[in-house]
C-alpha cells in the first residue's frame, strides 16, 4: 500500500503517518 493512501484503519489520517510509520 502506497504511503499517500488514507491508512485502512479508518483513522482518516494518511498510512505513512498511520499504520505505515513502523515499516
Amino acid at each position: 500500500m502506497r504511503g499517500n493512501t488514507p491508512c485502512p484503519c479508518g483513522s482518516g489520517v494518511k498510512f505513512k503517518k498511520c499504520h505505515g510509520a513502523n515499516n
